[in-house]
């Protein structure tokens, strides 16, 4: 099933400045792998090696948090718009 995936500008960089593109994927793990198929690299900067997503990463479907959906167990549906959105820290 199709998904809309948008793609912050930190991540950009995987993806050559693409901002949306179309994944199909059934669940979270079916998006790391379909992301990492068409932009290679961007999966280490999503999740671990198991595949659990980084903490630091969050993760929205039509704009809510995907751990109150079920988390890695949430099925997509057509149609559903994801944001990743990787956390930034820093400064003094």
């Amino acid at each position: 099933m199709a998904i809309t995936v948008r793609i912050p500008p930190p991540l950009r960089k995987y993806t050559d400045g693409i901002e949306v593109a179309e994944i199909e994927a059934a669940n979270l793990a079916g998006l790391f792998e379909g992301l990492e198929q068409q932009f290679p690299g961007i999966k280490k900067a999503l999740c671990a090696d198991n595949g659990s997503p980084h903490r630091f990463v969050n993760i929205y479907v039509n704009d809510e948090d995907i751990r109150f959906l079920g988390g890695a167990g949430y099925a997509f549906r057509e149609g559903d718009e994801v944001l990743l959105i990787p956390a930034i820290a820093g400064g003094t």
